[in-house]
């Protein structure tokens, strides 16, 4: 080989190399960021617990000798895990519904803590529960002809805006949680009847690169 052609297999060699670094990247990422996303919300959830029992009860939980407070790993986790699901089950019950409904009524009518407390509630009830808001996907039209979003429909007219001949999109951004809420005529907006809310809301967020479902 000439020094041209060894320049040029230099090249190629680090080409692959560069290729296989990608790669390696692409495939490793998203698994190394969901573990960590996953293990944080563990530990977050985990320390939680045994964080508040020290600072009511502070003799039942003490330090170790690097000040840190004493737990046992994975038991805040399952019992704060429990907790929410016995709360659950119990708002399920006639009589405990009606008291979380009292409680629900003094919270939303409590100024300043009305603001915070519907914000969170509203944007909980929007993804799941029985109140779920992001279950309608459609294309809609806002920009210009035959440009289309994706988005969802949060309410079927805009009585209370005085157009009840429109209807409120709520468009999400790609790689945000961010969005943007339309009102726009019935007629610019297309039903997505074949695609689930879920499939919807993960091509837009990923800017059209996750794949739809069959």
């Amino acid at each position: 080989m000439d020094k041209s052609q060894l320049k040029a297999a230099y090249k190629n060699q680090l080409k692959k190399l560069l290729q296989y670094f990608i790669q390696g990247i692409v495939v490793l990422a998203p698994i190394g960021i969901t573990v960590w996303a996953i293990l944080s919300l563990f530990n977050l959830i985990d320390d939680l617990l045994p964080n508040l029992l020290h600072s009511i009860f502070p003799e039942w939980i003490g330090k170790d000798a690097e000040g840190n407070i004493e737990k046992t790993t994975g038991l805040g986790f399952i019992l704060i895990i429990a907790f929410v699901l016995l709360v659950g089950r119990l708002s399920s019950i006639f009589m405990v519904g009606r008291l979380v409904d009292i409680l629900d009524k003094v919270l939303e009518n409590t100024p300043g803590i009305k603001i915070i407390y519907s914000s969170v509630k509203d944007f909980l009830e929007a993804f799941a529960g029985n109140k779920k808001k992001f279950d309608k996907p459609v294309l809609v039209s806002v920009d210009a002809v035959d440009v289309w979003r994706v988005g969802f429909i949060t309410r079927l007219d805009a009585a209370d805006l005085d157009m009840k001949e429109h209807v409120v999109v709520y468009v999400p951004h790609s790689y945000a949680i961010s969005g943007i809420t339309y009102i726009v005529p019935k007629e610019k907006i297309k039903p997505l009847k074949n695609i689930s809310a879920s499939d919807a809301m993960k091509f837009t967020l990923t800017g059209g690169v996750v794949e739809i479902d069959e």
